[in-house]
C-alpha cells in the first residue's frame, strides 16, 4: 500500500478501516487530496473499499459542479451495489449445528375482514453454531427500529465466543466470565460502527437554525433535514439477545431483554421439569424496578408507564438515544447513570449429562401471542406440550419449530376470529422465533420398529378435548401430557451414551417461571410406559369389522376422560360426551 496514504488515514483518524464507514469529513480530506480519484482508486483496495461503503458521502454541491457531482455519485451507486452483491457475512463458513431446528414468522396486523397484512420486516435474528471442543452456540435476538442491531449482534457475538476465547478447562466462572465479556464488547462495537455517522449527524445539525423542529425547518434546509432522517435511521435501532451455550456438557444461559429460554427435562422416576430460566428483564420485573430505583428513578412510575424509549424492555443491546440521551427522556433525567444496559443476567453451568428432553429459544412474539390469546398462566406448558406433538410428528427439527409457529399463529388468529372476550387481545403479533434444541430426544419420524405400540415409539396420537366458552381467567386448567422418546437412536449433542427408563410426564399448572414438578396423582397421562394397558383394549392381532354404521370399535377407553370431565364441569352438563 502507497505509505502516503497510511500516512492520510492516519492523519484524518481512521483506525479500524475494515469495519468502519466513511463520514463526510473524511471523505472530503481525501478526495481534496487526490487520494480517491478515478485512477488510483481503481488501483489501491485500501482506498477502493472505503469508496464503495461511501454512498452517502459525497462533497457538497457548492464544491462541485452538478455534472461531476452526479457522475460521482453514480459510480459510488454502482460500485456500492457491486461490492454488496459480493459482500458475504463471515458466519457463513461457521458450520452450523444440526441438532437444533429454527421456525420463524413475520409480524402480522389482522385487518376488520380478518386478513392480516405485514407491518414491517422481520426484524428477529438467530445463531445455531457448532464450535470445536463440543461446544454449541444458540441465540434468538429481537430487534425494533429494523434489523440492523439483530444482524450486527448475532455475526459479532459469534466472533466473540467461537474463535478460541472458550475451551474445556474453562470452570462455570471463566464461561461467564467471556459471556459477559462477548457482551460488552459486542455493543461497544456497534457504538463504533455508527460514530461516523454520529459525527455526521452533528455536523448537519450545527447547520440548522436552533430551537426549529426538523419539519418546520424553511425550504433551503430540506436536504439537510432529510440528510439527518436519513442518518437517524442509521443509528436509532436495538436488540433482545437470549444465547444458549453448551459447553463441556453444561448449558449456560445469557439472557439481556424479554425473550425467553425454557428447558423441559424428564427425570427416571417419573418426575417432569419444565423450567424458564430467568425472568424477562421488563418495567414489570422487580428486580429490575429495583435496580432502577437504585440510580434514582421513580419505579413506581416506570411500572405504570410500561414503556421506555417505546420498549417494555429494561436491557437492551443498542439505542443510542435511550443510553446516551437518556436525559432528554422525562422518565430517565434523574437517573445517576444509564439505567437501559446491555449487561446480560447468566445463568449456569447446568449438567446435561444424562438429560432427556429438549431447550427451548423463543422470541417474545412468539410467548406473547400464546398469551393474548389463551392468557399468561399456561403459556410456557402450552408451548412445550406443542413441541412434544409436533416432535412425535416430524422428521426434522427445522420442520418442528416451524410447525410449533405455525400453531401459535394459527391459535392466535383463530381467537381474533372468534370475537370472544380475549379477541380484543389479538389484532396482531409480533415477529416470530422459535430455536429447538433437543438432548436424548427422538423424533417421530425415526421409529424404525414397526411393532412398537404408539407409546413405545413416542407418538401421540390426536384427542379432541370438549373447549368451553367460558372466558373466566378462573377457568379450569386441562392437564397435558408429554411422551418422551423411547430408547433407540437418540439425537444427542453432548456425546453421552445414557439413556434414562420412557416415561410420560404430565405437566402441573403451577407458576410458569418455577420449576415444574408433576406430583399430581389423580390426573393420569392417557396413555401409559408402565405396561399395565389399563386404558387400551386388547384385541390381538385379529383386524376390526366394521358396524352396519361402517364404524369399529375404538382401542383406547375414554370413558374415565368423559366422568372425570363431566365432573369438573357441571354447568356444561347439557353437552353429551362420548362416542355418537
Amino acid at each position: 500500500m502507497d505509505q502516503n496514504l497510511k500516512q492520510l488515514f492516519v492523519k484524518v483518524g481512521i483506525r479500524e478501516w475494515h469495519l468502519k464507514k466513511m463520514s463526510q469529513l473524511m471523505y472530503e480530506i481525501i478526495d481534496k487530496q487526490g487520494v480517491l480519484d478515478s485512477r488510483r482508486d481503481e488501483e489501491n483496495s485500501f482506498a477502493s473499499f472505503y469508496f464503495l461503503t461511501a454512498p452517502s458521502c459525497k462533497q457538497s454541491e457548492d464544491d462541485t459542479p452538478p455534472s461531476a457531482a452526479r457522475g460521482r455519485e453514480n459510480k459510488v451507486d454502482a460500485r456500492s451495489t457491486k461490492f454488496q452483491e459480493q459482500q458475504q457475512s463471515w458466519t457463513d463458513d461457521l458450520p452450523a449445528c444440526r441438532l437444533c431446528g429454527v421456525g420463524t414468522a413475520t409480524n402480522c396486523t389482522y385487518g376488520p375482514d380478518g386478513k392480516g397484512i405485514e407491518e414491517h420486516a422481520n426484524e428477529d435474528g438467530y445463531l445455531r453454531f457448532r464450535g470445536d471442543n463440543g461446544c454449541f452456540l444458540y441465540g434468538v435476538f429481537n430487534g425494533h427500529e429494523g434489523n440492523r442491531v439483530a444482524n450486527f449482534v448475532s455475526q459479532r457475538l459469534a466472533a466473540e465466543l467461537l474463535l478460541g476465547q472458550l475451551s474445556s478447562s474453562h470452570t462455570d466462572a471463566d464461561v461467564r466470565k467471556v459471556l459477559l465479556q462477548a457482551f460488552d464488547v459486542v455493543e461497544r462495537s456497534f457504538f463504533e460502527s455508527i460514530d461516523d455517522a454520529l459525527a455526521e449527524r452533528a455536523n448537519l445539525l450545527s447547520q440548522l437554525p436552533e430551537g426549529v423542529p426538523l419539519h418546520q425547518l424553511p425550504p433551503q434546509y430540506q436536504k439537510t433535514a432529510e440528510g439527518i432522517s436519513i442518518l437517524e435511521r442509521e443509528i436509532s435501532g436495538g436488540a433482545t439477545a437470549m444465547v444458549a451455550l453448551i459447553l463441556n456438557n453444561k448449558l449456560y444461559i445469557a439472557n439481556v431483554g424479554t425473550n425467553r429460554a425454557l428447558l423441559c427435562k424428564s427425570s427416571s422416576d417419573g418426575q417432569n421439569q419444565v423450567i424458564q430460566i430467568g425472568m424477562g428483564h421488563t418495567t414489570e420485573n422487580e428486580d429490575e424496578l429495583f435496580r432502577l430505583a437504585q440510580l434514582g428513578l421513580d419505579s413506581a412510575q416506570i411500572k405504570q408507564a410500561g414503556l421506555i424509549g417505546g420498549q417494555n424492555s429494561t436491557r437492551r443491546i443498542g439505542d443510542y438515544r435511550v443510553k446516551y440521551s437518556y436525559s432528554d427522556i422525562d422518565l430517565l433525567r434523574p437517573a445517576k447513570s444509564k439505567p437501559i444496559i446491555a449487561e446480560p443476567e447468566i445463568h449456569g453451568g447446568q449438567s446435561l449429562q444424562g438429560v432427556t428432553g429438549f431447550l427451548l429459544l423463543m422470541s417474545d412474539g412468539l410467548y406473547r401471542a400464546l398469551e393474548t390469546a389463551h392468557g399468561p398462566e399456561q403459556a410456557n406448558q402450552e408451548i412445550v406440550s406443542i413441541v412434544a406433538a409436533e416432535c412425535a410428528q416430524q422428521n426434522s427439527l427445522d420442520a418442528v419449530a416451524q410447525a410449533v409457529v405455525d400453531r401459535v399463529r394459527k391459535v392466535h388468529h383463530e381467537t381474533y376470529l372468534s370475537g370472544r372476550e380475549r379477541a380484543k387481545f389479538c389484532t396482531r403479533h409480533e415477529d416470530m422465533t422459535l430455536l429447538v434444541r433437543t438432548f436424548n430426544y427422538q423424533l417421530g419420524g425415526e421409529a424404525s420398529d414397526p411393532a412398537l405400540t404408539p407409546t413405545q415409539g413416542g407418538r401421540i396420537y390426536p384427542v379432541s378435548v370438549p373447549y368451553s366458552n367460558n372466558q373466566s381467567t378462573s377457568k379450569t386448567s386441562v392437564t397435558l401430557s408429554l411422551v418422551m422418546p423411547s430408547q433407540g437412536t437418540m439425537m444427542n449433542g453432548s456425546h453421552t451414551n445414557s439413556t434414562l427408563d420412557e416415561i410420560t410426564p404430565t405437566l402441573t399448572n403451577q407458576s410458569p417461571t418455577a420449576t415444574l414438578q408433576s406430583n399430581n396423582t389423580q390426573t393420569q397421562s392417557s396413555s401409559s410406559s408402565s405396561g399395565d394397558g389399563s386404558l387400551f383394549r386388547h384385541r390381538g392381532s385379529q383386524a376390526l369389522q366394521p358396524d352396519e354404521n361402517g364404524r369399529v370399535e375404538p382401542y383406547v377407553d375414554f370413558s374415565e376422560f368423559y366422568r372425570l370431565w363431566s365432573n369438573e364441569h357441571q354447568d356444561a352438563s347439557a353437552i353429551v360426551l362420548g362416542p355418537q
